[in-house]
């Protein structure tokens, strides 16, 4: 990894040159001609009305760069209702855990919420995690999150709802900006972008290298000589350009590459991630409204695993290369003022294969060799009406998905070669029908109530089919006769303002996941992948905003009462709450802005208690958490920022197996300095 900053340093270096090779001059003569070009936006279609029948929210570039972290979860956790499937933030979890969902519909580390950046899927193809150290906030311009299933034109990984990253175009990031802030651990977050008007286009480079010695996730009473901290070393660079083919079309094009090595607990128990992406967008804004995606990643994820006994290396799943690759056509024809209809297909592959060997903790001799891997396949067909008729929105959309698992396998070998376990899957296929329809009725200029109900589908991951795992002394297996998840739910809401400086809203929803999957207690050290008959969430929501001059307020607020529909299991976990699910969390931000450039901000965040397993064995206490954000102008676009995290220095149990437990982040104090932003 000492060689990231290096790499870093040249591609940004290269791509300045190639940006900044036009001359003053040339600059005014672009500025003077600015009004007759060609206006490209680097965003997809403009949103269909339907958005506002579902429950919509959104921060804007602001809001993203003022995190007290700088992690794009700290960011995602202002939306009381987001979750990840542990408290551990992106720098001191293993990266296959970072599952995110909503709505309480949680229990097993694999995502639930469909991630879009600039409209791409970014869940890993293998596990199904976010690779969250990879999207920098200072790169976005706009996050918006849609609660309930998008059985529409999102796609089938939308179970528990669709979060859309948008990336900031070079008008926002300005033509240099660059942020370098130390915390008191003495780790570093180093960003910086260039970006540039290329013809009637434009060109943005990115990159971000965070690196720090960690700290101490094990208390201070359970710590041993091979006690490790936390430590992390990230890097990711992206480009990213937009360019008119005519006067309605624009073809846009990103690509990225990134590598994330942590330590967990012990030393030794490394872990990294890395991944190579890229994409291709056209789309058409004449008559004819048309969004053509298509998209390849290329990841990879190695994990060594020490004895929490002998604290010596029994496990290394030293290789995991997958691909993902997809894309989707959609259309939106001219038929009716009134109308707007969605037709379109989409498209998702993924592919992998695990290689991992086991070692002996007494002689560290080889015991084992294993492989695991297979291919799932989505294709969907999607159509869609928003129909407005006055002061009401009707809208309703129709989806079918043929889902495909094919070429899983297991195979464990001994050392000399000869098979003592194997699984050679039956390859399957089916279709699946899913729906969604809503509607809004605008019944004042400051009162709006919707209703939705919808269906949801999500495929089994690889990982969770195929790969066993051990968290000693615990085993759990793998299942591939998992079933496809389905949800159904509904929804009713209002958005109010009282007064102009408020806004009120408020969501009420009934949402089931049937076949959810999970890992089933099968025996005190013995687990497996199950689908569970189905989890039950209802539950209210609620968000505030008050903008008064110079202060603001945003606080949001979420109740769930989810519950694990458990007959038919090994043992019975029929209303239980599932794993690492919270009754309530809410979260506030109060600012003020006394000046141009400057921000004064503090959140509060209070997230109740988690069971860790199935059986609400291990609990996992409250935890409220300061933290204050603060930006001054210093001259120039030269910003002074002063971040904390946790100030109040909350014990965030994050992890708690049979006694042993893990911690989130403590205190944390970062002071820096931004430019342009």
């Amino acid at each position: 990894m000492t060689a990231a900053p290096a790499r870093i340093a040249l591609c940004l270096s290269a791509s300045f040159s190639v940006l900044t090779l036009s001359s003053p001059a040339k600059a005014q003569e672009a500025e003077a001609e600015r009004e007759s070009e060609i206006v490209v936006t680097g965003e997809g279609l403009r949103q269909a009305p339907s958005i506002s029948a579902y429950a919509i929210t959104e921060l804007e570039r602001e809001e993203i760069v003022a995190s007290a972290s700088g992690r794009i979860e700290d960011v995602l956790e202002n939306i009381a209702g987001f979750q990840q499937f542990r408290r551990s933030d992106s720098r001191s979890s293993n990266p296959s855990a970072q599952g995110v969902t909503l709505r309480a519909l949680g229990g097993n580390a694999t995502s639930r919420a469909l991630v879009l950046l600039d409209g791409v899927p970014i869940a890993d193809p293998f596990f199904g995690y976010i690779p969250l150290s990879s999207i920098s906030p200072d790169t976005l311009s706009r996050v918006r999150v849609t609660r309930g299933g998008g059985s529409g034109p999102f796609g089938s990984g939308a179970l528990a709802g669709t979060i859309e990253l948008q990336s900031a175009d070079a008008a926002t990031l300005g033509p240099v900006s660059a942020s370098l802030l130390v915390n008191d651990r003495e780790e570093t977050e180093a960003s910086a972008a260039l970006a540039s008007n290329l013809g009637g286009g434009f060109g943005v480079i990115t990159g971000r290298w965070d690196r720090g010695q960690g700290f101490f996730t094990t208390p201070e009473g359970q710590r041993v000589p091979a006690t490790a901290r936390a430590a992390f070393d990230s890097w990711q660079v992206g480009v990213r350009a937009v360019a008119p083919l005519s006067d309605t079309v624009e073809l846009q094009a990103r690509g990225s590459v990134f590598n994330d090595a942590r330590a967990l607990r012990f030393e030794g128990a490394d872990s990294t991630s890395e991944g190579q992406d890229a994409s291709l967008r056209i789309v058409s804004r004449g008559e004819w409204e048309i969004d053509a995606l298509g998209y390849v990643q290329a990841r990879n994820f190695s994990n060594v695993v020490i004895s929490s006994t002998r604290f010596v290396r029994v496990l290394d799943q030293r290789n995991t290369p997958s691909t993902g690759l997809g894309g989707k056509f959609e259309v939106r024809p001219p038929i009716d003022e009134a109308h707007t209809i969605r037709i379109g297909v989409d498209y998702r592959r993924a592919d992998g294969e695990l290689q991992e060997e086991a070692y002996s903790a007494f002689t560290g001799a080889l015991r084992e060799r294993r492989r695991a891997g297979g291919t799932n396949s989505n294709l969907g067909i999607f159509l869609e009406d928003d129909w407005q008729i006055g002061p009401l929105l009707l809208t309703g959309g129709l989806r079918a998905d043929y889902t495909s698992i094919s070429d899983g396998f297991f195979r464990a070998e001994n050392a000399s070669g000869a098979i003592v376990n194997e699984t050679i899957a039956t390859d399957r296929s089916d279709w699946a029908l899913s729906w969604r329809a809503g509607a809004v009725f605008y019944a004042t200029r400051r009162l709006d109530l919707r209703a939705a109900a919808y269906t949801g589908l999500r495929l089994p991951t690889l990982n969770e089919l195929y790969r066993p795992f051990v968290v000693f002394p615990v085993v759990t297996q793998a299942n591939a006769a998992l079933e496809n998840e389905r949800l159904e739910g509904f929804e009713l809401g209002l958005s109010w303002q009282p007064v102009n400086p408020v806004v009120l809203t408020l969501t009420a929803f009934d949402n089931r996941v049937e076949n959810a999957i999970a890992n089933v207690t099968l025996a005190p050290n013995l687990r497996q992948r199950q689908n569970l008959p189905a989890i039950d969430a209802q539950g209210i929501e609620g968000a505030l905003a008050i903008r008064l001059g110079e202060v603001s307020l945003d606080a949001s607020f979420a109740y769930t009462d989810a519950l694990v529909a458990g007959e038919g299991t090994s043992l019975a976990l029929d209303g239980n709450r599932p794993p690492q699910t919270p009754n309530f969390a809410a979260t506030a931000t109060l600012a003020w802005k006394p000046a141009e450039g400057w921000r004064i901000a503090g959140t509060l965040r209070h997230v109740g208690a988690q069971f860790e397993d199935d059986q609400e064995t291990d609990r996992l206490p409250p935890a409220t958490t300061f933290d204050v954000f603060a930006e001054a102008p210093l001259f120039g676009d030269l910003n002074l920022i002063v971040r904390g995290e946790n100030l109040l220095d909350e014990e965030i149990v994050t992890r708690n197996s049979r006694g042993a437990i893990d911690l989130g982040a403590p205190r944390t104090v970062w002071v820096g300095l931004r430019l342009g932003y």
